[in-house]
């Protein structure tokens, strides 16, 4: 069942969080949605402007209708992740989608909140949420690549007038993480200081953690014994950071990267293995396992299992 974050989030505020999880290809999609109904856990299937236009904006909307149907019991909602206006606008316009981002965060405060109002009067014409960010993350993925030095923590003394203003259903916010598979610099770890002022601010208002994976440093170390050469000082959020920030006010928690960590673990280890091998539906498979494995981990960490039903 398909339902708009805003429902999502009215349930799960304060008492669990919603894996927000970045697709592009089908294998992914099947792991995805099996764990969601394996385990019974809402969640959020997201794509990125270069994820559709790699595999064809059609061809993952047609992906993720078809798993609805292969997976009858999941609850869900499909989201437009890091759109510019001209994204975001598609996404509405087009079917498919309950929701999109608009980041506009790299702007002047002041031409933030006019795009992001402009957004959000089309959006919800069409029963669409919309997502916004205040504050810049560093980092690379996909066509982000925000210089360390730009980066800016969300001022919790602007959240209550850009929230107001633009009239944007959540607020993904600059807390100290970043893009990609490094995620902190040094000792840094989540600015709780902030967060805890921005939900005193926006009581009950769901915020948005992007860079949410963990980075799991196994999943390095296996990638690098076959071939790999990933820095090992990649650092995540860790688990105790995960649950605490739901505590404050983060419902939705993006995963990229650990999505891609284990696809290349998986095929690197197979190619490695297997060198006269050329099947790329037996990686695939094994893909799709350990992505459904993930998953499942992931809704059991966030506390997410067995709430799907609050929605049936």
């Amino acid at each position: 069942m398909k339902v708009t974050t805003n429902k999502i989030f009215k349930n799960c505020y304060g008492r669990y969080g919603i894996a927000a999880v970045n697709v592009w290809c089908m294998e992914q999609v099947h792991g995805l949605f099996s764990a969601a109904q394996k385990a019974n856990a809402p969640f959020i299937v997201q794509t990125t402007p270069v994820a559709r236009n790699y595999a064809g904006a059609e061809m993952l909307i047609a992906m993720i209708s078809a798993a609805a149907k292969i997976y009858p019991k999941t609850v869900f909602a499909v989201h437009l992740d890091h759109g510019n206006r001209e994204h975001a606008v598609n996404c509405i316009e087009s079917a498919g989608y309950t929701s999109v981002m608009i980041d506009a965060s790299h702007e002047t405060f002041e031409k933030n909140i006019s795009v992001t109002k402009e957004v959000v009067e089309k959006a919800h014409l069409k029963n669409i949420s919309v997502e916004a960010e205040l504050g810049v993350l560093s980092g690379i993925e996909d066509d982000l690549n925000v210089d360390e030095k730009h980066k800016k923590f969300t001022q919790p003394s602007e959240v209550e007038e850009f929230v107001k203003r633009t009239g944007c259903d959540s607020l993904a916010v600059a807390v100290g993480t970043s893009h990609g598979a490094y995620k902190f610099s040094g000792e840094q770890g989540l600015q709780f200081e902030i967060l805890k002022e921005i939900q005193k601010r926006l009581p009950g208002f769901p915020l948005v953690l992007h860079g949410g994976s963990t980075v799991n440093m196994n999943e390095i170390e296996r990638i690098n014994a076959a071939g790999g050469q990933l820095g090992t000082d990649a650092k995540g959020v860790s688990d105790k950071e995960l649950l605490k920030a739901i505590e404050l006010g983060v419902c939705k928690i993006n995963i990229a990267t650990d999505a891609r960590l284990i696809w290349t673990r998986v095929h690197r280890e197979f190619f490695r293995l297997s060198p006269a091998q050329f099947n790329p539906i037996i990686p695939g498979k094994t893909y799709m396992s350990e992505f459904e494995k993930f998953n499942l981990e992931k809704f059991e960490l966030l506390k997410s299992t067995g709430k799907a039903k609050e929605f049936k």
